[in-house]
């Protein structure tokens, strides 16, 4: 749902097109719960083609292959309807390493290969895109970015986030555990988006940092 606005305001005017020289990837990184998908789709609204990891996942939840691989070697109690349980592997994966990584070994090559068929067809097109990815430097994708966009939030933001998706106290620590560290996470992007304030304000941080990008490209 939009938000409201004042009708006594004039409407704001569409996002500006992101258009640096060349075309250029962008990767987004941050906590678990930090936002992400809302910075995405600022992103996105400026003509960035967004390549989200977990909608390629998603995609690959009724592959017959994938299906099998997972029945075979996490067991039947993890497809449902011939389409992964979802909700079933994450409790599964991680609080189990062992499952985790047999589920990465099977999701990961396939996700990874869509992730750049569409990054070619992006840059073929002439367009830039964001590398919507969780896991950006542990799979080693942010060396394919010209660019990574880290999106700050506070603990106390992300764990408010984190209720509003109906998760356990826990899961927020339970997942950012099997990820790299946030300190390090932040000092390995080249520019930082705060995302603890209204939604306008990040969609104007984001525009601005699309402006210095296109100033230097």
């Amino acid at each position: 749902m939009p938000e409201p606005r004042d009708p006594a305001l004039p409407p704001s005017a569409p996002p500006a097109p992101f258009a640096p020289a060349r075309p250029v990837v962008i990767g987004l990184a941050g906590g678990v719960a930090s936002g992400k998908s809302t910075v995405a789709a600022a992103f996105a609204a400026h003509g960035l083609v967004h390549i989200d990891a977990d909608a390629c996942a998603r995609a690959l939840s009724n592959d017959a292959d994938v299906l099998a691989q997972v029945r075979a070697q996490l067991g039947e109690a993890f497809v449902s309807d011939g389409q992964l349980d979802r909700a079933a592997l994450a409790d599964r994966v991680f609080s189990d390493p062992t499952a985790k990584a047999a589920l990465e070994a099977i999701l990961h090559p396939r996700v990874r290969a869509r992730i750049l068929a569409d990054m070619e067809q992006a840059r073929d097109a002439g367009r830039s895109s964001l590398l919507d990815v969780p896991l950006l430097f542990e799979a080693g994708l942010w060396e394919l970015c010209d660019r990574v966009v880290f999106v700050e939030a506070s603990g106390a933001a992300r764990r408010e986030r984190a209720r509003a998706r109906g998760w356990a106290d826990d899961e927020l620590d339970r997942r950012e555990q099997s990820q790299l560290p946030l300190h390090e996470k932040r000092e390995r992007s080249d520019h930082i988006v705060c995302n603890d304030g209204s939604l306008e304000e990040t969609r104007r941080a984001v525009g601005a940092l699309l402006r210095q990008l296109e100033a230097t490209s």
